[in-house]
């Protein structure tokens, strides 16, 4: 289980190292490329069970903290739909890793990280 610090402040949010391994990618590559978003989570029920969300920028002092000193595989499937999450109007959810159903270098994740791409298109 992960974390992510954010601001010099450790979040209350356990991740897999897996889930965290793609939050990372698709954090940082909205980052690089300017973006600001929203990400939220659903608080432990030792919180009350809420939610929590924290406005990520190019500035945000951002630190991911793995358990574990393998890298994980990437799922590209799981990569596209965080991706189009943070995009929307509602921002990043962390969603339940689905079945890899990519099709590799033609997926839209693929061509959203390639040099000279724009996240936007």
């Amino acid at each position: 289980m992960g974390q992510l610090i954010y601001g010099g402040e450790v979040l209350d949010l356990r991740i897999d190292d897996r889930a965290l391994t793609h939050l990372q990618i698709v954090i940082v590559n909205m980052l690089r490329r300017d973006h600001r978003f929203v990400f939220s989570w659903k608080d432990p029920v030792t919180r009350g069970d809420g939610r929590s969300s924290i406005w990520l920028h190019p500035n945000a002092n951002l630190h991911f903290d793995f358990d574990g000193s393998r890298a994980p595989s990437i799922n590209r499937t799981w990569l596209e739909q965080l991706y189009a999450s943070a995009l929307s109007g509602s921002g990043l959810v962390l969603t339940p890793e689905p079945p890899d159903t990519s099709t590799g270098a033609d997926s839209q994740w693929s061509s959203a990280v390639s040099p000279g791409s724009d996240l936007d298109s």
